[in-house]
């Protein structure tokens, strides 16, 4: 599989376009990256088959919607999440809704929505040629997921960071989650994977296993 990052004018997030043969998903379609996706697929000859989220917060989803619409295809993200996608404000706090510098009037949710399950943890999801093994890892939300690439790449959302590791303080964050998936998931994860986050510089599992501090001691 190949791996194309698009980054979002607004909080650059990385948004991932991840193709085999000319299928692809577009994964965190932040906000301002519909054109810039458009111009990358019509470019490649790529057909994309769906837009996934890690999770549901607005920066990750705000072109969802768009995207979906433009090519007729469905949104899939954890169903813990699911709801987040009819108001994208409505998990957020005031000051963060300010910081996006986004305006509910211009939101568009997606019309078809496929909220996926993990089972005893994980899932793996097809797309054409296009095959991810989600894995449930909340605690930055409830249905925040990891989507691993074959055995080369892991697309971590929120979760973990190049030196750090996402927020727990809003609506849908848990300490104890989060805790719980630094141990319990990330540390199961290949060292040699690559690591691209949901924001931010790309890095791998062995470099945050041996210098991420919130991979230190107890994982919390």
């Amino acid at each position: 599989m190949e791996l194309r990052v698009v980054v979002a004018p607004v909080f650059g997030t990385n948004c991932c376009v991840v193709s085999a043969g000319a299928d692809c998903v577009v994964v965190d379609a932040g906000a301002g990256v519909a054109d810039a996706v458009g111009r990358l697929l019509d470019d490649t000859g790529l057909t994309p088959r769906a837009v996934l989220a890690t999770h549901g917060h607005a920066d990750h989803t705000w072109d969802a919607g768009a995207l979906c619409a433009r090519y007729g295809i469905p949104m899939r993200l954890h169903e813990a999440d699911a709801y987040r996608l009819a108001d994208p404000f409505g998990t957020l706090s005031p000051a963060l809704e300010t910081a996006l510098g986004l305006h509910r009037d211009d939101y568009r949710a997606p019309d078809l929505v496929e909220p996926f399950t993990t089972p005893g943890g994980s899932a793996v999801l097809t797309f054409g040629d296009v095959t991810l093994h989600a894995v449930h890892a909340p605690g930055h939300t409830e249905g925040s997921t990891l989507y691993r690439l074959d055995d080369e790449v892991v697309l971590t959302g929120d979760v973990l960071f190049a030196g750090s590791v996402g927020r727990t303080d809003l609506h849908g964050g848990s300490d104890q989650e989060m805790g719980a998936t630094l141990r319990g998931v990330v540390r199961g994860l290949d060292p040699a994977l690559a690591v691209v986050p949901g924001h931010g510089p790309a890095t791998t599992v062995a470099r945050e296993l041996a210098t991420n501090p919130f991979l230190a001691g107890d994982g919390t």
